[in-house]
């Protein structure tokens, strides 16, 4: 395939993944307005997020693999039209009952499409510096996306009304489908009996689920509580259960092989730590802005503007290169100690804060998540052959939800209980606020730090051979 259609087919994929990052940001600043319109209780409104995450967290790395064996192209156009029919629904909702089942239905739509994107990428651009700049692309589609949907739903929001952040999916995902059916090349799969492991896929699916909820829910019963405990055991046990029929299945839904690659097993427990930090920065960072600083819904997307221009020019203009020249695994450590500065700064954010000393600077170190980001998505994906490309991507999908998630249960809740904590001790509500955001920058800080000593220590410099730039599948004997 020449480069002008396989560059469509990368438009295509970006827009998908696009579609997937917006609805996760777009939707929280539209929450005020969705609970006022569809009397939403405050414990109910949490769903309208974790419907979603779920949904999405649970399916990618079991969508991952059905892509592998039914066709990429085919789960990334059921997937696409799966999200967008539930926009509509979601859009049309006038009850939380029919809205939080839409939005588990986005998050289904999102992981279909999403756990097949980088298989399908990887498999397009076999040249190294090709590879690199597509990743590049797909990299800055899904850092700025967050962002974007944050000014996007604030606008829509304020000028129409919420319904609008779920319409605007329409047209851009019935265009998606219009210019995939020409531009994904086709694949017809290895056929379900290559690996149709219908009791893998119900472990892994049902661990997965039970995982990323109760973890979404410590907030609401604690760490040591019987439900965070009792529901925590049971997703570690199917798990477990999961691992071991992966093991000895004759088709199993993951081969255990995948992991025996340091640069698949390092990058996506790199990319567990590093999500999870950067949880701070993209949802904490907003929080702050509004509840301490007072700036509205829209005012907060400009304010975080920077943040994705320099990323995106980071991820476009210089990754690739810098990649081709000082190879992943550097890139990678120079982007993570940026990380270090992005939050070890906010440890010290003020109560009043100037946006130009105390924030700006801050906002233009993140140019290290254009660094890291590009390059650890090519490590993770770097011994993905034909037949795991789907799999692969699946997994470092899936990783990403799951660091998220993590994100989301351990920093909001210490941020909250050290608020907590500065309000009964006498502290004002903005000062107790600004202290508890500061606690969860410096947890956040460590784990950036721990991920930095994961990389350093488990991957390794990739020699430009064959076997390492053009996806050779992963082989029973790969090197450890």
């Amino acid at each position: 395939m020449s480069l002008a259609p396989r560059t469509l087919a990368l438009g295509v994929i970006a827009t998908g993944m696009l579609m997937t990052v917006l609805d996760g940001s777009i939707v929280t600043v539209a929450m005020p307005a969705i609970q006022n319109d569809l009397g939403f209780s405050p414990a109910a409104l949490s769903w309208v997020v974790n419907a979603y995450l779920i949904a999405f967290g649970s399916l990618l790395l079991l969508a991952g693999r059905l892509g592998d064996l039914i066709g990429r192209k085919r789960m990334f156009l059921a997937g696409t039209g799966v999200f967008t029919a539930a926009s509509l629904l979601a859009g049309l909702g006038d009850s939380p009952a029919v809205l939080i089942a839409a939005r588990f239905l986005q998050g289904a739509g999102s992981a279909m499409a999403s756990a097949v994107s980088l298989g399908i990428l990887v498999t397009l651009f076999t040249e190294p510096r090709e590879r690199a700049r597509a990743i590049a692309v797909f990299s800055f589609t899904g850092a700025a996306g967050a962002s974007l949907g944050q000014v996007l739903g604030g606008v829509l929001t304020d000028a129409l009304d919420w319904h609008w952040i779920f319409f605007i999916n329409l047209p851009i995902g019935l265009a998606a489908l219009a210019v995939a059916v020409p531009a994904l090349p086709a694949d017809r799969g290895r056929g379900l009996a290559a690996g149709a492991d219908v009791t893998g896929a119900a472990l892994v699916t049902g661990g997965l689920m039970l995982g990323i909820y109760t973890v979404v829910k410590v907030e609401a019963y604690g760490w040591t509580s019987a439900h965070t405990l009792g529901f925590g055991a049971l997703a570690a046990l199917l798990l477990v259960a999961f691992v071991v029929r992966q093991a000895t299945a004759a088709t199993p839904l993951m081969p255990l092989r995948i992991l025996r690659s340091r640069s698949v097993a390092g990058a996506n427990l790199v990319q567990v730590l590093m999500v999870a930090a950067l949880f701070s920065f993209q949802v904490l960072v907003a929080l702050y802005l509004q509840k301490v600083l007072g700036y509205g819904a829209a005012a907060t997307g400009l304010a975080m503007l920077p943040a994705a221009a320099v990323i995106g020019a980071v991820s476009l203009g210089v990754s690739a290169r810098l990649n081709a020249r000082f190879g992943e695994r550097n890139v990678l450590l120079a982007g993570l100690v940026l990380l270090i500065g992005v939050l070890g700064l906010l440890t010290r954010v003020p109560v009043q804060a100037d946006y130009v000393v105390d924030l700006l600077p801050v906002m233009l170190l993140a140019a290290g998540f254009g660094l890291a980001l590009p390059a650890l998505t090519t490590l993770g994906m770097s011994d993905a052959g034909e037949d795991d490309a789907g799999l692969a991507s699946g997994l470092f999908n899936t990783t990403q939800q799951i660091g998220m998630a993590l994100g989301v249960a351990v920093l909001s809740t210490l941020a909250a209980s050290r608020t907590e904590t500065l309000v009964a001790s006498g502290s004002g509500q903005a000062e107790a606020l600004t202290g508890g955001y500061r606690l969860a920058f410096a947890v956040g800080t460590g784990l950036i730090v721990a991920a930095l000593a994961v990389a350093a220590t488990v991957l390794r410099q990739r020699s430009a051979t064959p076997a390492a730039t053009t996806g050779e599948a992963l082989k029973p004997a790969a090197t450890v």
